[in-house]
């Protein structure tokens, strides 16, 4: 009687999960080649600012950072944007790594507006990497559906 009961559990059990795996959202993947139900599609970039010189000299600061935000980024993106602190490391041009405080600028954007937003951020990568010795400015390009 008890391992019919047991047997009957297991048996309920394995249906439960089999109609939840069912119901489960499709992958990421499927996702992508469905129409959004909700929001518009939006280019998202991610810049990626190091603080260390190569020539040895003193580090950007936080203040030095937002003025060139304030000055650079803002008038081009008036409706917003992110800035978050981190820590990171980078293989300089005669293969030593670097280890620093970095700054990840995170902007959206409406996907029709992308070339005309391409090039104010390139010049910022380009401003950035003048007015601070840099090496490089990292870029990372995403398509997202965005609701606000």
């Amino acid at each position: 009687m008890m391992r019919t009961v047991r047997t009957r559990a297991l048996l309920a059990g394995g249906a439960v999960m089999a109609a939840v795996a069912a119901a489960a959202p499709a992958s990421y993947a499927s996702l992508q080649d469905r129409p959004a139900e909700r929001g518009t599609a939006y280019v998202e970039t991610r810049l990626f600012f190091g603080t260390a010189k190569p020539d040895g000299g003193p580090a950007v600061t936080d203040r030095q950072f937002m003025g060139f935000v304030d000055r650079e980024v803002t008038p081009g993106f008036p409706e917003g944007l992110t800035v978050q602190q981190g820590r990171g490391q980078w293989r300089d041009r005669n293969g030593v790594i670097e280890r620093e405080r970095s700054y990840v600028l995170v902007l959206l954007y409406p996907q029709e507006q992308a070339a005309a937003r391409d090039a104010l951020i390139e010049e910022i990568r380009t401003d950035y990497r003048t007015a601070y010795g840099q090496e490089a400015v990292g870029r990372a390009d995403d398509a997202l559906t965005v609701d606000f």
